[in-house]
C-alpha cells in the first residue's frame, strides 16, 4: 500500500497549489503577492517545486532558493516542518554550515537527507562545503499522485504522494538507514563525530556512545535531546570514561530517577563518595543485594549492611 503524507494549509490557499490551477495563480505564490505568513509560502512553494510544468517548477525553485535565512532556520529547526519540506530546504540551502548543524539535530530526517547533512559537515571541515549543484526534483525521485492535493475536515490539504514503499520494506529502510549511519561514521573524522554526538538523534548517540575516543562518547551525554532511558542505560554499561559518569551524576534531573541512582552505585566508574550518597536512598530490598553482592566494592558492600542494620534498629 502506498502512503500519502499530509502538510496543513489553509483551505484558502490550497486552490493555488492545486494541479490544475491556473499559471497565473502558481506565479502569485511565487511572487508572494498573496496574504500568507512566509511559513505558509514556503509550503506553497514546496507544492510547486513539483509541479508538472517545467516553467512553474523553476520559478518555484528560484524561490526557494531565495528564501530569508530567517525563514530557512526556522524550518529547519521547527519541529512542524515536514521531512519533506526539510529534505528540499537542506538541498536548496546546504551550503550553509549553520543550517546543517541545525538539520543535524532533527530526528525526523530522511535517511537520504540525513546522509547529505553529514557529508556537508564533513565537507565545511576538509576546508569549506562545495557549490550546491542546481537542484530539480525529478519524478523518478519525488513521484506526485495524479489525484492532486484533497482537502480534510480541517482545512489542511493532503501532500501529493511520495514514494510507495510496503510496510517491510520501511522496516528494511531503517535497518538500512541504522547501517548506513554506522558505515558513515567509520569513515569521519573525530570533529565530525563530536558534532553528531553533540546534535545527532538517538540512533547516532546509540552509535557514538561506543566509540572508543573520550571526546566523542563524552559528547553524547551533552546532547540536548539524550533520554532518561539513554542514561540509565549507559549507567548501567561498562563504560570506560569517567567523565560520562561525572556528568551524570551532576545532573539533578537525572538523578531524581530511582533507576538512575541505583544503577550508578553499581558502576565501577562512579566516585565512591557519590556511590555512598545515593545509597541512602535506596530500598532496603535493594541494599540487601548490594550487602550480599561479590560485584561491588567492599565499602559499598559494607555501608549497606550499616545502613540495614541502622533502619532495624530505629
Amino acid at each position: 500500500m502506498s502512503e500519502k503524507v499530509s502538510i496543513k494549509i489553509p483551505a484558502a490557499l490550497a486552490g493555488f497549489v492545486r494541479p490544475e490551477a491556473a499559471d497565473e495563480d502558481k506565479l502569485r505564490v511565487v511572487r508572494s503577492e498573496l496574504e500568507a505568513t512566509p511559513l505558509e509560502r514556503a509550503t506553497l512553494l514546496f507544492f510547486l517545486c513539483y509541479d508538472k510544468k517545467p516553467q512553474i517548477k523553476a520559478a518555484a525553485l528560484s524561490a526557494m532558493r531565495g528564501l530569508p535565512l530567517s525563514l530557512v532556520m526556522e524550518i529547519a529547526s521547527s519541529p512542524s516542518s515536514h521531512p519533506r519540506l526539510v529534505d528540499l530546504v537542506a538541498r536548496l540551502h546546504g551550503g550553509d554550515r549553520q543550517i546543517c548543524i541545525l538539520l543535524a539535530g532533527r530526528e525526523d530526517l530522511l535517511p537520504a537527507t540525513r546522509e547529505f547533512v553529514a557529508a556537508k559537515l564533513c565537507e565545511f571541515d576538509e576546508g569549506g562545503a562545495r557549490e550546491l549543484p542546481p537542484v530539480q526534483p525529478a519524478d523518478e525521485e519525488e513521484p506526485v499522485a495524479d489525484a492532486g492535493l484533497a482537502e480534510d475536515g480541517e482545512g489542511g490539504e493532503e501532500l501529493p504522494a511520495d514514494a510507495a514503499e510496503e510496510e517491510e520494506q520501511e522496516e528494511e529502510g531503517e535497518e538500512e538507514e541504522f547501517k548506513s549511519k554506522y558505515q558513515l561514521a567509520q569513515s569521519m573524522g573525530v570533529g565530525d563525530k563530536i558534532k553528531m554526538a553533540l546534535t545527532g538523534d538517538k540512533e547516532w548517540r546509540s552509535i557514538l556512545i561506543k566509540d572508543t575516543n573520550k571526546l566523542v562518547n563524552g559528547a553524547v551525554v551533552k546532547n540536548p535531546r539524550i533520554t532518561e532511558p539513554e542514561i540509565l542505560a549507559i549507567s548501567k554499561s561498562a563504560i570506560q570514561n569517567d567523565e560520562i559518569i561525572r556528568v551524570i551524576c551532576q545532573n539533578k534531573e537525572w538523578t531524581k530517577n530511582y533507576e538512575i541512582r541505583k544503577a550508578l552505585v553499581l558502576n565501577h566508574k562512579t566516585p565512591l563518595p557519590v556511590a555512598l550518597r545515593y545509597m541512602s536512598s535506596l530500598t532496603e530490598k535493594d541494599l540487601g543485594a548490594i550487602a550480599k553482592s561479590k560485584n561491588v566494592s567492599s565499602v559499598l558492600s559494607n555501608n549497606a549492611r550499616r545502613i540495614l542494620t541502622n533502619k532495624k534498629k530505629s
